[in-house]
C-alpha cells in the first residue's frame, strides 16, 4: 500500500511552520498512543505519525521530502525515514515531547544517560552525467563507527559482570550541594567513574577495549533516483554513526557531484547542445543527425536558419526527480564558416554574390540604419 504524504498524515498544509507541525503532532500524539488508545489500528497510526513527524521536523528532511516526496527516503533500511521503531528520527526531540506529554520533564528527570542517536555522515559521491539523468544502483565503501558485535555495547567483556555504578546510583549523574554565604547550591554533573553510564565494570571488552563501538568500513548499496541534479542529497536511514547508550544510528547523507558531458549540458530539466551545420545545410535546409541521451535522431533543419536558431525535441531530456514530465533537449544551431576555400569554391561564391546572395538582407539593413540613426 502507497505511503500517504506526510502533510495529510498531520493534517497540516505544506507551508505550514514548525511551530503549526509539533502542535499537530502533539496533538494526534495524545489521542494515537497506543498507552490511552486501545483501537487496533492505534499503533500503526501512531507509528505513521511518528515518521511523519520525524521528516517535517527536521528542516533538511523537510526539505528532501518537499523535493523527492518518499523517493527520497527509499534507501532506508530501517522501517522509515528516521530509522528504528516507527520512524523514530528525531529521538530526542520526541522524547522531550513525549516527556512533556506524560512526565511534565524529562524521563524522570535523568537526562544524561538517556539514549541519543548517532551522528550524521556526510559522502560525496561523483555520477556520470547519463547517471544523473537516468538514475544508478552503485556501491559505496564507507568508514564509520558501529556497535561492537561482541559486547553488544555494554563495554565489558562478556560473562563479566556489570554493576550499578556506586557513585550515581545508576542515574549517570553526581548532584553536589554546596553551602555558600547566598544560600545553599546545587549542580549537577555527569557521573566521571561511569561516564553517564550508570554502570561500572571490572573487565573491559577485549574487542573494543571498552568503549563498546568499533570503527569499521562497510560497503553500502546506494540507489541514485532519476533525474538528480548537481549538490542534492540522497539520504539512507540508520547508515551513520552508531547511537549512544542503545539510541538509534544516524543518517549517511549522499552529497551528488556530476561530471561534465562533453556534448551536453543542463538547464533545469532540459538538456542542451549546439550542433554545428554548413552555409548550404543552412541555406537550403537538410536532415541532420543529433546526438540524445536516448540515442542519435534525425532532424530536420529548414531553409535559410540562421545561426543561434534554437530548436526543441521534445521529451529528449531529463526526468523530473519527482516522478513528472520529462524535459526536452535544445539544439543551439551554429553555422560554420568555412576557412580553407579553393579557388573553383571561392569563384563559385563571387558569382553567388554577383546573383543577388551577397546584398545585405532586409533584416539586416534595418538594424545597420538603426545604428547609423544612434551615431549621430
Amino acid at each position: 500500500m502507497a505511503k500517504r504524504d506526510y502533510y495529510d498524515v498531520l493534517g497540516v498544509s505544506r507551508g505550514a511552520s514548525e511551530d503549526e507541525i509539533k502542535k499537530a503532532y502533539r496533538q494526534l500524539a495524545r489521542e494515537l498512543h497506543p498507552d490511552v488508545n486501545p483501537s487496533d489500528d492505534a499503533e500503526e497510526k501512531f507509528k505513521e505519525i511518528n515518521e511523519a513527524y520525524s521528516v517535517l521536523s527536521d528542516p533538511e528532511r523537510r526539505a528532501q521530502y518537499d523535493q523527492f516526496g518518499h523517493a527520497a527516503f527509499d534507501n532506508a533500511g530501517m522501517g522509515g525515514p528516521g530509522g528504528g521503531f516507527g520512524g523514530f528520527g528525531g529521538f530526542d526531540d520526541l522524547g522531550d515531547i513525549f516527556a512533556d506529554m506524560f512526565f511534565g520533564g524529562g524521563f524522570g528527570g535523568r537526562q544524561s544517560n538517556r539514549p541519543r542517536k548517532g551522528a550524521d555522515l556526510r559522502y560525496d559521491l561523483t555520477i556520470d552525467f547519463e547517471e544523473a539523468a537516468f538514475g544508478v544502483e552503485t556501491t559505496i565503501e564507507l568508514p564509520r563507527t558501529e556497535i561492537c558485535d561482541h559486547c553488544h555495547g555494554n563495554r565489558a567483556e562478556p560473562g563479566t559482570p556489570i554493576t550499578t555504578c556506586p557513585d550515581c546510583n545508576g542515574t549517570g549523574e553526581v548532584r553536589t550541594v554546596q553551602q555558600t554565604p547566598f544560600g545553599r547550591f546545587a549542580s549537577t554533573r555527569t557521573c566521571s567513574r561511569c561516564e553517564g553510564e550508570g554502570k561500572t565494570f571490572e573487565t573491559p571488552c577485549k574487542v573494543c577495549q571498552g568503549t563498546g563501538t568499533v570503527r569499521k568500513t562497510r560497503r553500502i548499496n546506494v540507489n541514485i533516483p532519476a533525474g538528480i541534479d548537481e549538490g542534492q542529497i540522497v539520504r539512507l536511514s540508520g547508515q551513520g554513526e552508531a547511537g549512544h547508550r542503545g539510541g538509534p544510528p544516524g543518517d549517511l547523507l549522499i552529497v551528488i557531484q556530476i561530471r561534465p558531458h562533453e556534448l551536453f549540458r543542463r538547464e533545469g530539466n532540459n538538456v542542451v547542445c549546439e550542433i554545428p551545420i554548413t552555409f548550404v545545410q543552412a541555406a537550403l535546409g537538410d536532415e541532420i543527425e543529433v546526438p540524445t541521451l536516448d540515442g542519435k535522431v534525425t532532424m530536420r533543419i529548414p531553409e535559410g536558419t540562421q545561426s543561434g536558431k534554437i530548436m526543441r525535441l521534445r521529451g529528449k531530456g531529463i526526468q523530473d526527480v519527482r516522478g513528472f514530465s520529462r524535459g526536452d533537449q535544445l539544439v543551439h544551431i551554429r553555422v560554420v564558416t568555412p576557412v580553407k576555400l579553393s579557388s573553383k569554391q571561392k569563384e563559385l561564391l563571387r558569382q553567388f554574390a554577383k546573383e543577388g546572395g551577397g546584398s545585405t538582407p532586409d533584416e539586416a539593413k534595418g538594424f545597420f540604419e538603426r545604428m547609423k540613426d544612434a551615431l549621430r
